[in-house]
């Protein structure tokens, strides 16, 4: 009988291994040999080479998802240590959650809950109401748990969509991923409530990364962003995380797949996180939002307060808030065949952001990728919480004035 010991040197395990950008071909020969195993591109590679062990190459971004013992994961480690050309960093992959709290709440009446003109509260404040905007030629990534396809709200669009968890197709049978696609780039007038969306002409791309039960992985969330830079997406949001510890520090690869991302024309927005509990405990912007690279997003309440589940800035040098926006007690759409809920959570905010920085990206052909993230820090308005909490203040649309 092998010894516990020799067994666990033998577990496979995934992890993350970030290659140098500009040496593709290096990368993976230097994947082969301390590896061992096929290294093959995500945009190649089959269904039964995904399921061996094997070295997943996401080429856009420069990162490697990794199937290996302990000890290989050692010896990539050490590669990594002594400035391998090609081998910058290895970590262990983790586990990441849709970012929504508390029950589901009915749908509200129209006239308790909304803005002005039939729009939401949240599409009221944020502006997108009264912008002449609207997101056309703009293409938004929604990486969730995919999205109702028969939704009514989306019957007619032209909508990109590929799943990235396995034994699963983009079908929503969660609900979540509808929800923030909804928020992001529903229609200006859904046949049966009131506006809810921001940027409704938006081409909408949904990445399907997080399973029906609400959870994923790192790796799924790399495939799902190398996918978007590879069609072009200006914009991806992610409204999932995992929670970090005071003083943990961000991810080495997220962190360097935000500036790859940004080179190529895209910005990332995240949700900040649901751990805190307002006023008694405020906890730390969640992996992956608190990269510096990456927008993290607050939520705000219908006073324009942050929301009391709201992740803060509490890190320095890293995982500090950019914006807010609106997240308790929002409406979107939800899978058949409650079509519509309303939920709350820093994942309601996120696209939020994402539909907004839409329409800035249509108003102004030059914001894109770090410009665009500008954009929307500077034309924020301020709130009476402090930039710990709320960043810059709520994001707000472009007026076209």
């Amino acid at each position: 009988m092998p010894s516990t010991q020799s067994t666990a040197r033998d577990v496979v395990e995934r992890y993350l291994v970030l290659l140098r950008p500009d040496d593709p071909v290096g990368g993976a020969q230097a994947l082969a040999e301390l590896t061992q195993v096929t290294v093959i591109s995500r945009s190649n590679a089959t269904t039964a080479q995904r399921a061996a062990p094997c070295a997943l190459v996401f080429d856009h971004i420069g990162v490697a998802r990794v199937h290996c013992t302990a000890q290989t994961r050692q010896r990539l480690a050490d590669a990594a240590a002594a400035g391998n050309s090609a081998i910058l960093a290895i970590e262990s992959e983790r586990t990441v959650y849709a970012i929504a709290t508390g029950a589901r709440a009915p749908v509200p009446a129209r006239g308790h809950g909304y803005g002005q003109a039939g729009a939401t509260w949240g599409a009221h404040a944020v502006g997108a109401d009264a912008s002449p905007y609207t997101g056309k030629g703009i293409r938004i990534a929604v990486l969730d748990t995919g999205l109702d396809l028969s939704h009514p709200d989306f019957a007619g669009r032209d909508i990109v969509s590929q799943s990235f968890v396995e034994g699963q197709t983009v079908q929503d049978g969660n609900g979540h991923g509808t929800h923030c696609a909804g928020i992001a780039a529903g229609p200006a007038a859904p046949g049966a409530q009131s506006r809810y969306g921001v940027a409704g002409e938006a081409e909408l791309y949904v990445g399907k990364v997080l399973g029906d039960e609400g959870s994923g992985s790192d790796g799924g969330i790399l495939e799902g962003i190398d996918w978007a830079i590879e069609h072009g997406c200006h914009i991806v949001s992610m409204s999932l995380g995992s929670p970090v510890q005071p003083g943990q520090g961000y991810s080495a690869v997220f962190e360097a797949v935000g500036p790859r991302a940004l080179a190529a024309g895209t910005l990332i927005v995240a949700a900040a996180g649901n751990e805190s509990h307002r006023p008694e405990s405020v906890a730390p912007v969640g992996h992956p939002a608190n990269c510096p690279s990456i927008l993290a997003v607050a939520a705000v309440d219908e006073r324009l307060r942050v929301a009391p589940f709201s992740c803060a800035g509490l890190e320095g040098g890293g995982g500090d808030v950019d914006v807010s926006a609106p997240g308790v007690d929002i409406l979107s759409a939800w899978s058949a065949p409650d079509l519509y809920n309303t939920i709350s959570g820093t994942s309601m905010a996120t696209p939020f952001v994402a539909g907004v920085a839409a329409l800035h990206a249509q108003a102004d052909p030059a914001a894109r990728a770090a410009r665009l993230g500008e954009r929307l820090t500077q034309s924020a308005q301020a709130l009476r919480d402090s930039a710990r909490d709320v960043g810059a203040g709520l994001v707000r649309a472009p007026s076209g004035a």
